[in-house]
């Protein structure tokens, strides 16, 4: 089967799917990222919606109360550690981010400077160096570029650098959305939801 070419996606079945302000990144993702079939572009954009709560969400949530960190990130914080940083995000994520991904440590800072950032959150002043890179604008020094200009462009930069593209290409099956979705997520977190929103994006794009 000849898979379509992004010449021959028609984009603007997806008007009123999806909010423009998202339409309007995606030509430059197929054309700079490689999604440029039917078939990548509806496992892309599936994940997309599902990861950032229906194209809502653009940077990482890290409220979390004492409980909650220590259901999330329980090795960062043992004994009572959770009472003082609950609530405290800036905090929360210098601790849990700091000293891997490039960044420094705790005290550094850089783990809210460079924490989950675009629809598929880009962490880390290592994964931030390289997008800046590719994308040739400095997101290293306005991180907040990946939030507000390349929300799109960087959750694409992650499918393009993880080799998804050729998980996508396998089909249209359920078992293929739960292959992409172990690569994006680390297991099958709101696996239906995202099996669901597939479905209507290939169906959309047919």
């Amino acid at each position: 089967m000849v898979t379509p070419t992004s010449n021959s996606i028609d984009l603007t079945k997806l008007k009123g799917h999806i909010p423009d302000s998202v339409l309007n990144q995606i030509q430059e993702v197929i054309v700079k990222f490689n999604c440029n079939s039917i078939l990548r572009l509806s496992h892309f954009l599936s994940q997309c919606h599902h990861e950032s709560g229906g194209f809502k969400a653009v940077s990482e949530n890290l409220n979390y109360s004492s409980k909650g960190l220590k259901n999330t990130f329980g090795k960062y914080f043992p004994g009572n550690l959770s009472e003082s940083y609950a609530k405290q995000p800036e905090k929360i994520a210098a601790r849990v981010y700091g000293g891997r991904m490039g960044n420094g440590d705790e005290s550094s800072q850089e783990g809210w400077k460079y924490r989950g950032r675009g629809y598929i959150q880009l962490t880390g002043k290592q994964n931030y160096s390289k997008f800046t890179e590719f994308i040739g604008d400095n997101c290293i020094g306005n991180p907040d570029l990946v939030a507000n200009k390349y929300p799109l462009a960087s959750a694409a930069f992650f499918f393009d650098s993880n080799k998804l593209w050729s998980i996508c290409d396998l089909g249209a099956t359920d078992d293929v959305v739960t292959k992409v979705t172990k690569r994006v997520n680390g297991g099958t977190l709101g696996l239906s939801d995202r099996i669901k929103h597939f479905k209507e994006y290939h169906t959309l794009l047919k």
